[in-house]
Order: structure tokens, then C-alpha cells, then sequence
């Protein structure tokens, strides 16, 4: 099938500062034929459409399930206790559906190659918020990578330093950046089938739990909820009584946002990858919140009746302090934690490999909207943006800085300083720094473009070329077999 489009000139301009019209980059340009759903321009500057709904969701899945569940929660259990550990977990869950819907929504009207929220705020907003939203995303997302790259080195010394770190970290690195310059497609299975490991050990994780509750371990020893009654169900934090306790409750809605901070957002990177978008995203996006929702809330409950708040385990360094780590020493089970380990660290390389996909994608889209230089837009045969990739992956890099000695110094002083609050809340300044510096530099630009001059039509005959009709659904098997799709 061949179809050759020339999109009207009504959708290709709105108005931009000083009333003139411009043209926003990230719209698929001028498409020449689209072939069997895949838009090629001359440029040759457009990322393909080579992911199914199951590979966006496991992505998205992937950079939430990492070390963030599997060792942030000893964190979270031991300043809150069991009782706010559910609460924060649930209350955050109910916040991401919400982030979902509202992203899912705004994508699936428009899912063109490079559309990422900095985009949206680019096409929807002004000019400087596209700019100061894709920066910071960018920075944000590949930020993570070095974190994860030298989370995988702490859980590999759970087995003894019997190498430098230096050496896994170049391993797994290299293990991440050449998964990035693969195929679209085969980046997209290999994160299906490491991300479908990873709940694989979830569920594992929360049936042990149950075997534990009822006695089921070596020791025959039920647990059912005798952490909630001792310990108790809540901590105090800082303060005692109840202004501590309520700090604590504040408290856990930081520590386990961490859980989930910035992977609802790579579902909405994937979109201008993914087949059929307007129909497989709206699909996707349910799929993935309620599978995060059954996948984490379970775990955090088995937490709950596994480990006790007060184990001084929960301070340890690695695995080693990971609430399913300690109820598996608890209870006498021999081997098992070396295979939780291995699987944790299996989570750790592949949320790295699913933030570098996103940060390079952020990258890109900020290209296509002329908010950095052209090159980091330039795509290969496979609709690779490998100058994006290539430069993104540079950050991966800072993992080195954690083999100084000094670099091993932890801060968590009782009491505020200024190295925490910049630590904690960079982010606020590095924005408003981003968003009016451009401002600055745009002086004559709008603040918020006009209802009127939004055009919501530039780029729809493209997208709407890419849909195939939906798979006929007939018999049960096929309907389970959707499921998973």
C-alpha cells in the first residue's frame, strides 16, 4: 500500500512571537509516501514505528520495577512502618493513574515521532516551557543511568568484591549503550521479555510472602501481622508523638515517589514508535496502571508482614538490606536470596536501559522542535536517532565519579542543611533558571500561546496514515493472547 500525502498549509503553521508564523519542527515535515504505516521523509530524520503495545508498557514497567521496590522500600519501612508504607505506596498509585490518564489523552491526540511532553508544552504552552521541560526531562532521565549503573555494582558485591566495580560498570554499561543502538523492535523485545522477569520475581516475591505469613519456611515459624503489633504500624520521624508521625507520613510520600518518578512518562515517549498509536495507547495506558498498581501493592503489603521496621538489616548497603532479602535470612532459606539478588540486579541494568532510551527520545524530540542543534535529530535506516543516543549516553559516564573514595560519604543528617536542600529541590531552581534564561533571551516571545493559534491538525494526516484497522478478536485464546499484547 502506498499513499502519497501533502499536508494542507492550514495544518502545517501557527502563530509564533511577534505574530509570525511558524513552523514547529517536531511535525513530520513534508512526507513524501507512507509505506505499510511508516512515514520517510527526505531527511531522513523520522524514528519508525516498530512497537507493539506490550513493549511500550514493559518499558514504562521496567524503569518503575528497578532497585526502587526492591531496596528503596527498606528505606520507606523503616522511617514510616508497615501501616504508612501502604498508605504512601496507595495514595501515590491513585496520583499516577491520574498522571496517566491526563498524558495518555494528550499523546493519543497527536502521537507524532518525537512527541514527548516537552514537546506538548512546546506545541500547547510557549516555546520556553517546551525548552525548560525538555532539559530538565532530559537531564532527569539520564541522570539515572549512572544511578542504576553503580546500583548494579553494590548488588554484584552481595557475591564478594572479587573485581574492581570499575569493570562492571563498563560491562553493564556497554551492555546498555549497544541494547540502544539496536533496532527499535529488537530494543523492544529484549525489554519485554527482561521486563516480564522482573514481575515474574515480583510474584515470586509475593507468594513467598504468603508462605511466610502462614509459617510455610524452614523454621515453620507464622509471621501473620506480628510486625504491626511490634514494632507497631507507624513510626515516629524526627519528632516524637504526633507531629512525628505525621512528618514520617510526609516523608514516605518523597521517599516513595522515587518508585515511580518519571516511567508513566516513558509510556508517552514510546508513542511516536509505536504501531497504530491513536488506537494502542489509550490500550496500553490502562493496561500499565493497573498492572503497576497489582504489582505494587501486593509487594509493599508483603513487606509489611516479612520484615520488621526496627531489623537494623534495613540500614545495610546493597541487597543486603532489601525486606524480602532479610525475611529470606529470617526464615532460614538457604540460596534463595543469591537468586532474588541476581534478579534485583537484572532490574537494576534494565530501568538504566529503559532510561537511556528515554532520555536520548527526549533528546531527539527536543531536536524536532528546534530547541537543540539538528544533528541530535538525525535518524539511521532503522529510524535510530543515533546521534542522540551517542550523546545521551555520555551521561552514563558520572558511574565512574563513584569509584573515588570520598564519593562513598552519605548524607542524612537529622537536621536541615544546605547540602540536602539542594540536593532534595535543585530541580525547582534548575527549572525557573532554564525556563525564564530563555524567556530572557526571548523577550518578544509569548507567554502562553493563544487558543486561537494552537493548530490541532498539523501532523494528523501522517498519524492517521500510520493506524491499522484493530485485530479481529474471536476466539478465547486469542483474547487471553491480547492480553499480553
Amino acid at each position: 500500500m502506498e499513499r502519497n500525502i501533502h499536508p494542507s498549509p492550514s495544518a502545517q503553521i501557527f502563530k509564533g512571537r511577534n505574530g509570525q508564523p511558524e513552523k514547529l519542527e517536531s511535525q513530520l515535515g513534508e512526507v513524501e509516501t507512507i509505506r505499510d504505516g511508516t512515514s520517510a521523509t527526505q531527511r531522513n530524520e523520522e524514528t519508525h514505528r516498530g512497537f507493539k503495545p506490550r513493549h511500550s508498557q514493559m518499558i514504562a514497567i521496567g524503569g518503575a520495577i528497578g532497585t526502587s521496590l526492591f531496596l528503596g522500600t527498606a528505606q520507606v519501612l523503616r522511617v514510616g512502618g508497615p501501616l504508612f508504607l501502604l498508605i504512601s505506596y496507595g495514595v501515590l498509585s491513585v496520583l499516577v493513574y491520574c498522571i496517566v490518564t491526563g498524558i495518555a489523552e494528550t499523546a493519543t491526540y497527536l502521537p507524532v515521532p518525537g512527541g514527548t511532553m516537552a514537546y506538548y508544552g512546546h506545541k500547547y504552552v510557549s516555546h520556553s516551557m517546551g525548552f525548560a521541560i525538555g532539559y530538565l526531562y532530559w537531564y532527569s532521565l539520564g541522570i539515572l543511568i549512572p544511578y542504576e549503573l553503580v546500583a548494579s555494582t553494590l548488588l554484584i558485591d552481595f557475591w564478594g568484591p572479587v573485581v574492581s566495580p570499575a569493570v562492571w560498570i563498563t560491562v553493564i554499561y556497554a551492555t546498555i549503550v549497544i541494547l540502544n543502538f539496536l533496532p527499535v523492535r529488537v530494543f523492544g523485545e529484549c525489554e519485554f521479555w527482561s521486563a516480564g522477569m522482573k514481575i515474574i520475581l515480583i510474584l515470586g516475591l509475593i507468594f513467598l510472602s504468603i508462605v511466610l505469613f502462614f509459617g510455610g519456611g524452614p523454621n515453620h515459624d507464622p509471621l501473620y501481622f506480628r510486625y504491626w503489633a511490634n514494632p507497631g504500624p507507624v513510626n515516629a520521624h524526627i519528632e516524637q508523638g504526633h507531629a512525628g508521625r505525621l512528618v514520617s507520613l510526609l516523608q514516605l510520600f518523597v521517599l516513595a515517589s522515587f518508585a515511580f518518578v518519571l516511567a508513566p512518562e516513558q509510556l508517552i515517549v514510546t508513542a511516536g514508535e509505536m504501531q497504530s498509536p491513536r488506537y494502542n495507547l489509550p490500550r496500553a495506558a490502562r493496561r500499565y496502571v493497573w498492572r503497576l498498581i497489582i504489582l505494587f501493592m501486593p509487594s509493599v503489603l508483603g513487606i509489611s508482614i516479612v520484615c520488621a521496621s526496627n531489623d537494623p538489616s534495613l540500614t545495610a548497603s546493597g541487597t543486603a538490606s532489601s525486606p524480602f532479602v532479610i525475611a529470606i535470612r529470617n526464615a532460614g532459606i538457604p540460596v534463595l536470596d543469591s537468586i532474588v539478588n541476581a534478579m534485583i540486579l537484572l532490574s537494576a541494568i534494565t530501568a538504566g536501559n529503559a532510561f537511556l532510551y528515554s532520555a536520548s527520545r527526549n533528546l531527539y524530540s527536543l531536536s524536532k522542535a528546534g530547541n537543540a542543534p539538528e544533528i541530535f535529530k538525525r535518524c539511521n535506516s532503522h529510524g535510530l536517532p543515533y546521534v542522540s543516543v551517542a550523546v545521551t549516553s555520555c551521561l552514563g559516564g558520572l558511574a565512574y565519579l563513584s569509584l573515588s573514595s570520598t564519593s562513598i560519604t552519605v548524607s542524612f543528617p537529622s537536621q536541615w542543611s544546605v547540602g540536602t536542600f539542594l540536593t532534595a529541590y535543585i530541580g525547582i531552581p534548575a527549572f525557573l533558571l532554564i525556563y525564564f534564561g530563555h524567556r530572557l533571551c526571548h523577550r518578544s516571545d509569548y507567554w502562553v500561546r493563544k487558543p486561537e493559534d494552537i493548530d490541532m491538525y498539523d501532523g494528523m494526516d501522517e498519524v492517521m496514515a500510520a493506524e491499522r484497522p484493530p485485530p479481529v478478536r474471536g476466539a478465547i485464546s486469542k483474547k487471553l493472547w491480547a492480553l499480553i499484547q
